[in-house]
C-alpha cells in the first residue's frame, strides 16, 4: 500500500557529484529544490532525493569510482525542468550565482525559458515548455 504523499510515476534524471552536500545547498537555494532525503555519512552521500515543487525531482548521490552499475561522471548531466515561472526562477538561480549560459528569452515555439551551469558542471534547462500531447 503506497503512502498518499508518495509521487505519482515519473521521470527522475540522476546526478554523481565530486562535492554532493554542496550541490545539493546550491539546488535549493539556487533552483527551490525541496531536500526530501539524503542519506550516508560525512562528506558522502550515499543517496539524495530533491522534490521540484511543480512535480517529479532529481536523485545524486556523491561520486565513488567503485565498481556500481550507476558510475555516472560528475559534472555530464543535462536536465530540462518544467516550470510555471521562468522569469522568477531566473532572477533566484541569477542571485544565487548560477552561471548563466542563456539569457531568459522566448523560444520559437512558445516556450519561455533559460539555461544555467551548476557548479559541478551540469547543464539544466528551466523553462515553460511542457511538452507535445501524448497520442491517443
Amino acid at each position: 500500500m503506497s503512502d498518499d504523499r508518495t509521487p505519482p510515476p515519473n521521470v527522475w534524471p540522476t546526478l554523481r557529484a565530486t562535492d554532493a552536500r554542496a550541490l545539493i545547498t546550491f539546488l535549493v537555494d539556487a533552483f527551490g529544490f525541496v531536500e526530501v532525503a539524503v542519506y550516508g555519512d560525512g562528506d558522502l552521500v550515499e543517496h539524495a532525493q530533491l522534490a521540484w515543487p511543480e512535480g517529479g525531482g532529481v536523485m545524486l548521490g556523491s561520486d565513488r569510482r567503485d565498481a556500481s552499475p550507476w558510475n555516472l561522471k560528475p559534472g555530464t548531466s543535462g536536465c530540462y525542468v518544467v516550470t510555471a515561472d521562468p522569469a522568477a526562477l531566473y532572477a533566484r538561480a541569477r542571485a544565487a550565482g548560477a552561471e548563466i549560459l542563456q539569457e531568459l528569452h522566448e523560444a520559437d515555439y512558445g516556450s519561455q525559458g533559460f539555461a544555467v551551469r551548476d557548479p559541478e558542471g551540469n547543464l539544466w534547462s528551466f523553462g515553460t515548455y511542457r511538452g507535445e500531447p501524448r497520442p491517443v
